[in-house]
């Protein structure tokens, strides 16, 4: 169900979707004042997409390889995601490096939900491999975008 006042938000995911299904049980639970109107992963058999589908809530699979460059994908990502206008745009495990041009075009209404203080340690498993490095600091930031 669609809350009017809620804020639009739009889910980009890869993989098996376990963020995005702690914002829909967030959402559901009446913790967060959030309407998921789109879930877009660029991988075909994401299980995140399941999950979306399973909240009845609109998936679509845009699949970066079949684009030219990083550019094109960014450019029909963008498109695609324009219908639903998006007040945030969340990145709950979207295994993709975002061009500049798409980063600037959603300024200030993009959250990259990731556990590690990127560069550092990106990809999956990034508590363990942290751990297994034995490392004193690990946790999450907001980078600053600079054009």
């Amino acid at each position: 169900p669609s809350m009017s006042d809620a804020l639009r938000v739009t889910v980009l995911v890869s993989g098996s979707g376990t963020n995005l299904q702690a914002i829909i049980d967030a959402r559901q639970s009446g913790l967060l004042d959030a309407d998921i109107i789109h879930v877009v992963s660029n991988v075909a058999d994401a299980r995140g997409l399941q999950r979306a589908a399973e909240a009845g809530i609109t998936t679509s699979v845009l699949e970066h390889g079949r684009f030219a460059d990083r550019a094109d994908f960014d450019s029909a990502l963008a498109l695609l995601m324009a219908a639903g206008d998006p007040q945030l745009v969340v990145l709950a495990g979207f295994m993709r490096i975002l061009s500049p041009w798409f980063v600037q075009h959603y300024a200030g209404r993009i959250l990259n939900i990731h556990p590690a203080l990127l560069p550092a340690y990106p990809g999956l498993d990034t508590h363990q491999r942290v751990l297994d490095a034995g490392e004193r600091w690990h946790g999450s930031a907001t980078p600053r975008f600079q054009s």
